[in-house]
């Protein structure tokens, strides 16, 4: 079976992105994660550049890595210096690792603009600085940054900038599409150019300017490219860089090309959301293969077909990448929906049944009203449950009552007090909050622990509000979104309304109520909890809005 290289830098380009800031351990932990699936390389950064970098290299050191090579990026020497007196050069070899990654000039309007130097000082410069670093035993890959434009404006200059590199003692040339505009047939027919002058391994480093990072990094590897260049999501500066997390299971399973071990492909997924917490980035949920919403289903048509086959709407199975299915409900929804969330519920019904065209036609009017089932598995769940399989709510709302005090100069004050029914007995307490909403939320927790320890592991992880009308300004109704986990799980709910606090509880009563219904054994080990907690959990995941 071909192979291609994987080599991934999500720590120096893909921290060019806007947004996005690694600290140290950052960058080491993501390191970490990359050698474990088998990527082959992994580009640490540009130790001449920041200190950052330089302490990133120093500390990776006592973390060694047991699959991947650590690369140092860094740039030919400067006009008219020797190699082994750069101080970017000797930063380098400083850094301990086994590989460097050189970046040179292949376009001559960069050479005359951008260094300002005769085109034979810049060949000078590539072989000179290839030759040192080789020379210190150091694996040295060759990036030929502006590669295709270079090409396409003077052909002759670009291929003997890369021979320059290949005869110096570079162990790969890496082709750049540096601006992102290439097309991939232009691609295609300029790596076999390169190829065909080399002796040497050639990659492809593609930037997505023209969203065609990910193709053209395909289009080079049947070109002949034996090393991928790319990063986790595609993160990097302007657009971004050739996202690894489509180029990898495209050359696995669609091409037959072996990357990264197979069996770590699974874990491709947990890989992608690993890296956007760590770069406090939202998972982008229409991402290819990865995103939440890769194999998600709403049109009944479609849904009716996948209860039949799968592959009449997925182009792999989920699992190879440790995605998942996901049927979502909607007033677009057919009975085939439906029946495949009762499915997946492990629940009963039949097609034709009275109860199922209740459901429908009860999320129809609900969506009408402004209510979104497609994000908020948990209030669906328990709209089911609640029409015909003895559920019964864990708590009971008798009443509630917001202050809120606002003073000149003086940070707002916000006081709910709660009454609600659990079981027999009626709880009767308050709390404050930074906000109403938060106020809203203490209380409720202060109320329910005593029954249900287990609330003390549900954090609010997000809160969202949209307004539905417009044009009725203050007066509009409004859709509330939280998004809920206990540490194993992850779970949406919503409420619609007028009034933003209602709309806000409803949305928190059903966060609490289904991370109950699904956390039952919690709940049946909550005096254990209690008793090594010793005490209440002050506010402990609650929600902090105003």
């Amino acid at each position: 079976m071909p192979s291609v290289k994987i080599y991934d830098t999500t720590l120096r380009d893909g921290a060019q992105a806007e947004g996005i800031s690694f600290s140290v351990e950052d960058k080491i932990k993501i390191a970490l994660r990359l050698d474990k699936m088998g990527f082959h390389y992994i580009e640490g950064g540009w130790p001449g550049s920041n200190p950052k970098d330089l302490e990133f290299f120093k500390k990776i050191r006592h973390c060694p890595l047991r699959h991947a090579r650590l690369a140092a990026f860094g740039s030919t020497r400067k006009a008219g210096a020797a190699a082994e007196n750069d101080a970017s050069v000797k930063a380098i070899i400083d850094s301990g690792v086994q590989v460097a990654t050189i970046f040179g000039k292949s376009w001559d309007f960069h050479v005359f603009k951008a260094l300002g130097v005769t085109l034979e000082e810049n060949l000078a410069m590539i072989r000179e600085t290839v030759a040192y670093l080789k020379s210190r035993g150091l694996e040295v890959i060759y990036d030929a940054e502006h590669f295709f434009d270079g090409c396409k404006a003077n052909p002759a200059y670009a291929l003997e900038t890369i021979r320059a590199a290949a005869e110096s003692g570079a162990s790969a040339v890496v082709l750049c599409d540096t601006n992102g505009g290439t097309l991939p047939a232009e691609v295609k027919e300029l790596v076999e150019k390169a190829r065909s002058v080399l002796g040497v391994p050639v990659g492809i480093h593609a930037h997505n300017d023209g969203e065609l990072a990910v193709a053209n990094t395909l289009a080079a590897v049947q070109a002949g490219a034996e090393q991928v260049q790319g990063t986790v999501n595609g993160y990097g500066e302007r657009c971004g860089n050739a996202n690894l997390c489509s180029v990898i299971p495209n050359l696995t399973l669609k091409c037959g090309i072996e990357t990264i071990p197979r069996e770590k492909l699974v874990h491709l997924t947990d890989l992608s959301h690993f890296v956007s917490e760590v770069a406090n980035i939202s998972p982008n949920p229409h991402q290819p293969f990865v995103g939440a919403s890769a194999f998600a289903h709403k049109g009944g048509v479609h849904v009716s077909a996948l209860l039949k086959d799968s592959r009449t709407y997925e182009h792999i199975s989920p699992g190879e990448v440790g995605n998942r299915r996901r049927v979502l409900v909607s007033e677009l929804s057919g009975m085939s929906n439906l029946l495949y969330k009762y499915k997946e519920l492990n629940l009963d019904i039949e097609r034709q049944s009275p109860e199922g065209k209740r459901i429908l036609e009860d999320i129809k009017k609900l969506e009408s009203q402004g209510f979104q089932f497609e994000d908020a598995e948990g209030s669906f769940e328990l709209l089911v449950r609640k029409t015909n399989h003895g559920y019964r709510d864990p708590f009971i709302l008798e009443a509630l009552r917001l202050l809120v005090e606002i003073k000149e100069n003086t940070p707002a004050y916000s006081e709910a007090i709660i009454k609600m029914r659990v079981g027999d007995r009626v709880v009767h307490t308050a709390a404050e909050g930074n906000g109403p909403v938060n106020a809203l939320d203490n209380a409720l927790r202060k109320a329910l622990y005593d029954f249900y320890p287990c609330i003390g592991s549900m954090h609010l992880t997000d809160y969202k509000v949209r307004v539905l009308e417009e044009k009725d300004g203050t007066g509009a109704a409004v859709r509330v979104h939280i998004q809920t986990g206990d540490g194993k799980r992850s779970w949406g709910t919503v409420g619609v309304s007028r009034n933003i606090i209602e709309a806000s509880w409803q949305a928190l009563a059903d966060s609490i109520s289904y991370g109950l219904l699904k956390g039952d054994h919690l709940a049946r080990n909550g005096e254990e909890e209690k008793a090594v907690n010793g005490k209440k959990p002050a506010g402990n995941g609650s929600l902090q809005t105003n």
